[in-house]
């Protein structure tokens, strides 16, 4: 009875928005289907919780029709909008892509059922040893001494999913061998197109409505990419095996970083939501969103999404946001890389307070490689050549501008070593010095290698300055930085003979300072909302081995090496680190929210490095919050946080109420009508984080927050306070004492700025709760303006 109840509601609701959307469109213009045309998103809120557990195919096609006669108010056509819908959202996303022109778009905006609509536009992807380094393995054994690993039974049976570029399912990182049968809750599929799940690889779909939608040439010869869910790029193989691989033993790349690959689930199932394609205009949020929509039907856990964007959008004006707040709704985590726009402050994306930003850092290994100048100049660079030079001795070096051709443009097309660009005869044998830029890095070993080059230096462009990747070149190569390379050329110019030297790869562990945040992880504050600091957490980001895809290269000019496991850097890949950590805390406390499971990672991650001082950036200066959030992740610590910060649905739409949200508006993504507390601020959500954008000089602020009891009782915790520069930081009451676990416990911060600066400037401290066992500390940015 209660079902039919529902689904009569249901069709009474989808009834009256269609008939409300036809009056307030038939008092408007009609529009010039000559305009120009492009693909947007309506998004319209969610369905009802009842709904999306329980509703039939006639349900869903009811919500489509309705969906239908939407657009054809617009449109003045039901074919038409039949023929302009691509996708319509009917389980738990409520809206529907169309084909519309500007004004058409505009008009469906302004009614009120309808919460956003916003062109669909392109997300981008955020591009062994990381366990050991954050302590869940022996380095010398490879052999798990964690509890926390043994106590989640590394993640057994936890679903971990991505949003990505497809999988190569052959891969060992995903085989079954070991495995039970597949969870019963799982409800997901294995899209038919030439690949098989198996008992870890539970499910694999591929969504392209999106990208169909925009003309390209490029998609003529990407058929079998298009309409597969197997990895062309290697990008989505990496970032879920990262999440969630096999231990894999003897796992390499190029023959060096040799040891046991592993994810940080190992034991977790899989699944695969491809939406990135190998062609231009790939990875667009109509397609992610619906990714999203089947991800939450299919029964997933963890959602692990290294996507983002350079710009930030309104939460819901962004599909990434939006498919991510149903997701937590239903009470799946999303994790999210907080992207690689750095070093530049106000950079950082996916900017929800419902997802969890993560930015990138360096661990303790390197892989070095040197270059050795005649004139005893050793320099320290990078690669993964297998490949050695003949016999230790000197050769004759050359920058490759002096192998220029007679075409045009010759010698700047040699100095950064472009196909067809450099002289044989005046480069076999030699070490040849070549520019970065223009073309890849591996494009021009290649090229090298071609004109019968013993050896390549690749030097950094001013743009990429010190930024240096280990890459698995056709000859003997080291890749340095930018006044490194100026040295190297300084050299060539001013020697009659020079001569140098290519060393083989060497790893090394142990390296000081490690963790440091990486230059191209983007920093916050939080452009949308300052008051909710972003990112959250750091994790491993740099240099990081997974398993990747086998597929030969649709461009003769690629690669055509085949690579089970490749190093790849980014947020993208200190993103899945993040997602297996959760996997393993949803193991163990497989009834804790989301938000929960986010306070355990962020107040117990750690902010020194190996050598015990603060943290430091790219530049060797002292890292802030907005560099790193809470801090560098411990999964050992996170497993027994003592107190947590949680955060319900209720609370997301308080936050939404406090940024002007109405009533009406959350009604479309709620169950129930939700009343507005009177003075929502956002400061006041319960964030394991603090932050203040604006405190006047001599004023004071004031915040709430609450704590929840999960590690041990009775318990008494009192708090230790660093105050920010400038500020003074109270807390009340300052001891928190626990009769049971479960209980929670408000407390507020006040904070007061002791002086009128001479400056407006962030500020940084941080409160921690104790109670002699546990440390929960919750970071603090203060934005201290001139009186």
């Amino acid at each position: 009875m209660t079902t039919m109840i529902g689904r009569r509601r249901l069709v009474f609701h989808l009834c009256l928005i269609s008939l409300l959307l036809f009056l307030s469109s038939s008092a408007l213009p009609s529009v010039s289907a000559a305009a120009g045309r492009r693909h947007y998103i309506v998004y319209m809120g969610g369905h009802s919780s009842l709904h999306s557990s329980s509703a039939t195919e006639a349900d869903l096609h009811a919500i489509t029709n309705s969906h239908h006669a939407i657009l054809a108010t617009y449109l003045g056509d039901i074919e038409r909008a039949r023929e302009a819908i691509r996708y319509s959202y009917t389980r738990h996303i409520n809206g529907f892509t169309a084909i519309l022109n500007e004004g058409e778009a505009a008009q469906i905006a302004k009614h009120p059922g309808v919460v956003s609509v916003f062109p669909d536009r392109r997300k981008k992807l955020q591009t062994t040893h990381s366990w050991n380094f954050m302590l869940m393995e022996n380095q010398f054994t490879d052999k798990a001494t964690a509890p926390f690993w043994k106590e989640a039974k590394f993640g057994q049976d936890v679903i971990i999913a991505n949003i990505d570029g497809g999988v190569w399912p052959e891969s060992q990182s995903f085989s079954d061998e070991g495995y039970g049968p597949v969870p019963s809750r799982w409800k997901g599929t294995c899209a038919k197109a030439g690949i098989r799940c198996n008992r870890k690889l539970i499910g694999a779909r591929y969504f392209n409505k999106g990208v169909l939608a925009v003309p390209t040439d490029a998609k003529a010869g990407a058929h079998a990419d298009l309409y597969s869910v197997r990895d062309f790029g290697g990008h989505g193989t990496h970032t879920l095996s990262t999440a969630a691989g096999n231990f894999v033993p003897g796992a390499n790349f190029s023959g060096a970083a040799l040891g046991v690959a592993k994810g940080g689930a190992p034991r977790a199932r899989v699944a695969s939501y491809k939406t990135c394609f190998n062609v231009p205009d790939s990875c667009l949020e109509s397609d992610v969103l619906a990714a999203f929509e089947a991800a939450i039907s299919d029964g997933v856990d963890v959602l692990s999404v290294s996507l983002g964007d350079d710009i930030n959008y309104d939460y819901f004006a962004d599909g990434l946001a939006i498919g991510a707040f149903h997701a937590v709704r239903a009470g799946i985590t999303v994790v999210a890389a907080g992207g690689n726009a750095g070093p530049g402050l106000g950079t950082v994306s996916n900017l929800a307070p419902w997802m969890f930003t993560v930015a990138a850092s360096t661990m303790d290994r390197s892989f070095e490689t040197y270059a050795e100048l005649r004139n005893g100049l050793r320099i320290k660079g990078a690669s993964m050549t297998e490949a050695l030079l003949p016999v230790r001795k000197f050769y004759p070096l050359i920058s490759a501008a002096e192998a220029a051709g007679l075409r045009p443009n010759a010698t700047r097309d040699a100095l950064l070593c472009k196909p067809g660009s450099l002289d044989p005869a005046k480069v076999k044998g030699k070490v040849v010095a070549c520019l970065r830029g223009d073309t890849s890095r591996l494009s021009k070993s290649n090229e090298t290698a071609k004109a019968g080059a013993v050896g390549m230096i690749l030097c950094n462009d001013k743009s990429n300055g010190d930024e240096i990747s280990p890459d698995p070149h056709f000859i003997p190569t080291v890749q340095i930085g930018y006044k490194d390379g100026l040295k190297v050329f300084k050299y060539i110019n001013g020697t009659k003979n020079p001569e140098a030297y290519i060393t083989g790869t060497f790893s090394r562990f142990g390296e000081k300072p490690a963790p440091a945040v990486c230059d191209f992880s983007s920093r916050g504050p939080n452009v949308l909302n300052p008051e909710i600091m972003k990112p959250d957490v750091t994790a491993p980001g740099v240099n990081i081995i997974a398993a990747y895809t086998e597929a030969k290269p649709t461009d003769p000019s690629e690669d055509p090496r085949k690579f089970p496991y490749n190093i790849l850097s980014g947020t993208s890949m200190s993103c899945p680190h993040v997602s297996g950590v959760f996997g393993l805390l949803r193991a163990v406390y497989p009834h804790w929210s989301p938000s929960a499971i986010r306070s355990a990672i962020m107040t117990t991650a750690r902010t020194r490095d190996n050598a015990r001082n603060p943290i430091l950036d790219s530049t060797l200066e002292k890292a802030t919050p907005f560099s790193y959030g809470s801090g560098h992740i411990r999964p050992n610590r996170a497993m027994d946080p003592g107190l947590v910060y949680d955060l319900s649905v209720s609370d997301y739409l308080d936050f939404l109420c406090a940024r002007g949200y109405n009533k009406t508006l959350l009604k479309l993504f709620s169950d129930a009508p939700h009343e507005c507390p009177k003075h929502a601020r956002i400061m006041d959500l319960n964030y394991p984080s603090i932050a203040v954008p604006k405190l006047k000089g001599g004023s004071s602020i004031t915040m709430t927050r609450k704590v929840k009891n999960v590690g041990k009782s009775p318990a008494r915790y009192a708090v230790r306070i660093k105050e920010p520069k400038g500020v003074s930081v109270s807390v009340k009451p300052n001891v928190l004492k626990f009769n049971k676990l479960g209980e929670e416990k408000k407390f507020k911060v006040i904070l007061k700025a002791k002086w009128n600066g001479t400056a407006d400037d962030y500020v940084f401290g941080g409160i921690t709760w104790t109670d002699g066992i546990h440390y929960v500390r919750s970071p603090i940015a203060v934005y201290v303006v001139t009186a």
